[in-house]
């Protein structure tokens, strides 16, 4: 059955229907079509147009297409050209003529919006729930290894020394701001859409008020040819999915380093890995790489729903039918990379000696002796060129910094102090990184345990 077809004589060529049918990947909607029709049913009912016992009647059917939509024999032989169409054939076998009043003053555009926020609703409580998943298995893998220290990079070059503990929680930081990102979304997602009818809004007396608390949104849209045309809250949502995956890309990067042979820092459990099928000794990072590879098919999502709506004149255009299955994909695709990442986090071991050996046999503690000649009265200037000096003369020699005494530090420049000698252990230089967000001992203890309150909150 269609939902039009009077101003027509003859129906649409079986290419046409072929090419514009979208129930295969529409109908994961079902659940919403179905729920925010029966609050539709109770609006109408509240307008005069259906009698209390035919607003229970029409309910009632619905629930009972729920209930069959979850056997795979409900969607054997529909040709409908959409989700909504199969509802609505579907209630018409389950309740008779009445079926036909549920369409009054409602347009299937905002329809495709209810559905689609309803949907993205609880899409984005899901990925909000998978994302603490993974923030709280990244705290975990800190307090297992809470003093080892490691090589802070930039440029992909040694830099500076850190905590192990410091650098997971820089990908917590992230996440958190993912989660949030989501929460951001969900707001502009949940306002109920009901009411504003093709794009001039309902030529019925609706209370939208009453409808948005009936299927529990935050509140109402505030144009009705806005709706029709709207897609910014889709976009919200790909953007949330694109900026996590970017963030999961980049940890799965680290990883894929780390665990190599070049730097052996960390080792990935045999559930995580996979084999090569002619070298017999690999153990590859697949599960990291695949992450990382998925990156790209999500902001694909996203860039192709912002080329669709670029250059849409208002107000609704059946182009827009093609938000859907970006919108499924990414979602789907930051889902099973979130919970992937948490069964990586799960199989991590770090080696510790590993990256603390890397740091101690190169010159991350360059920046300490630097700042220890300012605080002892040396213009920061001079006191890098001193120290850039001191550097190069101790690479042409290759010398490590533990090869240095005092005395010799003295003779290279009067500007050290034998206490600047202690500095040349990398450890020693976190002592003056105590600020909130620094590298200390302490203000990484209190930032995790900090993170773990934050946790709890976007937990609850």
């Amino acid at each position: 059955m269609k939902l039009w077809g009077g101003r027509f004589e003859s129906g649409p060529s079986e290419i046409f229907e072929r090419f514009s049918n979208s129930l295969d990947f529409d109908r994961r909607l079902l659940d919403a079509d179905v729920r925010g029709s029966q609050a539709f049913a109770r609006a109408l009912e509240q307008v005069g147009i259906l009698t209390a016992a035919e607003r229970a009647q029409i309910v009632d059917a619905f629930d009972a297409i729920l209930a069959d939509s979850r056997s795979p024999a409900f969607y054997e032989g529909a040709h409908d050209e959409d989700v909504h169409t199969l509802v609505i054939r579907k209630l018409k076998e389950e309740a008779g003529a009445v079926a036909d009043k549920i369409h009054t003053g409602r347009s299937r555009n905002e329809q495709v919006s209810l559905d689609l926020r309803l949907w993205l609703r609880e899409e984005c409580d899901d990925l909000r729930a998978l994302l603490c998943g993974v923030m709280g298995r990244l705290l975990g893998l800190a307090e297992m290894y809470p003093a080892a220290l490691i090589p802070g990079y930039t440029h992909m070059r040694r830099a500076q020394a850190v905590l192990w503990p410091h650098y997971l929680l820089a990908y917590f930081e992230m996440f958190a701001r993912d989660w949030e990102r989501f929460g951001d979304a969900r707001r502009r997602i949940d306002l109920s859409p009901l009411g504003s009818g093709a794009l001039a809004g309902s030529g019925f007396p609706f209370d939208r008020e009453a409808i948005a608390v009936d299927l529990g949104f935050g509140g109402i849209t505030r144009n009705s040819m806005d709706v029709s045309a709207d897609r910014d809250f889709a976009l919200d949502f790909l953007y949330a999915c694109s900026v996590t995956m970017l963030h999961l890309s980049r940890l799965a990067e680290d990883w894929i380093l780390y665990s190599s042979e070049e730097f052996g820092w960390l080792s990935l459990g045999d559930d995580v890995t996979s084999g090569s099928s002619l070298m017999p000794q690999k153990k590859n990072p697949d599960s990291l790489e695949l992450i990382r590879g998925k990156s790209g098919r999500v902001i694909g999502c996203l860039t192709s729903l912002l080329v669709t709506m670029k250059g849409l004149p208002l107000t609704y255009n059946r182009d827009m039918q093609e938000d859907k299955m970006p919108i499924f994909d990414a979602g789907d695709q930051l889902a099973g990379s979130l919970a992937m990442m948490s069964a990586v986090i799960d199989s991590a071991r770090l080696n510790p000696a590993r990256p603390a050996a890397a740091a101690e046999e190169s010159w991350v503690v360059a920046t300490d002796l630097a700042e220890a000649l300012a605080r002892a009265g040396t213009p920061f200037h001079q006191a890098h060129q001193i120290v850039g000096r001191f550097v190069l003369q101790s690479v042409r020699a290759g010398r490590k910094p533990a090869d240095w005494t005092a005395e010799e530090m003295q003779a290279f420049a009067p500007e050290f102090t034998r206490e600047c000698a202690a500095l040349l252990r990398p450890e020693q230089g976190l002592k003056s990184r105590e600020l909130p967000g620094g590298t200390g001992r302490l203000a990484v203890a209190q930032a995790v345990a900090a993170a773990k309150l934050r946790l709890g909150e976007m937990i609850v």
